[in-house]
């Protein structure tokens, strides 16, 4: 049912179903359309905005726009802003509900937007998350490890809203295990949606700043990618010997875990995604105690 691709990280390159993320959106949306239609206390539509069907039609926007990747191959110049028209639902919610336009950013304290939140502020935060998730990826579990981490912390803290992801985190945790394996990809379908569904459901929960603390490790890889991209004109790539990957340049966050440093896929795998649980619980910690 589903195309397959080589590995390139494996001996002999093995083909692997990909494309798998497609069980997410649907499973995830399907989830979240029933949410809506009964409505359980604490997540009830106010003002004729419900956030089970505001966060359900941002994963269904993500699912397509990946999906249309892994079709077309768009480049990043158009599939880059694809996320802005995600945010038009997203805006609606947020002026109904008339959540904060403010974001705690450490050592600076509050900062209120104004106005300015609905139109740039939050298009932005979803823009930016939506993109660095779908960079970093490449190896057996980084792209679905990594947000399930950030997305198990952003429940933690969101209340009532967590009953929100019980099924597509069910749905998600399933896939990250046959990814971690090796047996499937997840593509650009799933990469686009959970970095939208991230994104979307910090946005809907008030937790803006705690997610901008855990992507933190999202920001560097991404940042280390374009000033290269920019400045140098080149592109991260790392390199398989048939058993370690390993890198001669610092151009991402994996070439930069492989930097004259040999190591398994999966040996990068965990220490990358020990950072997500660093930035993570770092984001933790700040909402408990400073918000």
């Amino acid at each position: 049912m589903f195309p397959k691709v080589p590995d390139h990280h494996k001996p002999d390159k093995p083909l692997v179903p990909n494309g798998l993320g497609v069980i997410y959106v649907l499973t995830g949306t399907t989830y979240l359309f029933l949410l809506h239609w009964f409505e359980p206390t604490g997540i009830e539509a106010s003002n004729n905005v419900s956030p089970a069907l505001t966060l359900a039609v941002c994963v269904l926007f993500g699912g397509f726009m990946g999906l249309l990747d892994d079709w077309m191959d768009l480049r990043w110049r158009y599939k880059a802003f694809f996320p802005l028209m995600a945010a038009i639902p997203l805006i609606s919610l947020a002026t109904q509900l008339e959540l904060r336009t403010s974001i705690t950013i450490p050592f600076l304290g509050a900062i209120d937007f104004g106005v300015h939140y609905y139109f740039i502020i939050l298009p932005l935060i979803l823009t930016v998350t939506t993109n660095t998730v779908n960079q970093l990826g490449g190896l057996n579990g980084l792209e679905t490890v990594c947000p399930a981490i950030v997305t198990m912390g952003m429940m933690a803290v969101s209340g009532a809203n967590a009953i929100l992801l019980y099924a597509p985190l069910i749905v998600w945790l399933l896939l990250t295990f046959l990814n971690f394996q090796g047996k499937i990809f997840v593509g650009n379908t799933g990469s686009f949606a959970i970095g939208m569904t991230v994104a979307a459901f910090a946005i809907i929960s008030d937790l803006k700043s705690s997610l901008l603390i855990s992507l933190l490790p999202y920001i560097f890889n991404s940042s280390l990618i374009l000033l290269n991209y920019f400045f140098l004109r080149t592109k991260a790539k790392v390199s398989f010997d048939g058993e370690k990957l390993f890198s001669s340049h610092v151009r991402s966050l994996v070439t930069l875990i492989t930097y004259h440093r040999p190591l398994t896929e999966r040996q990068a795998v965990v220490i990358i995604s020990l950072l997500f649980a660093t930035s993570t619980s770092a984001a933790l910690m700040f909402q408990w105690l400073f918000l």
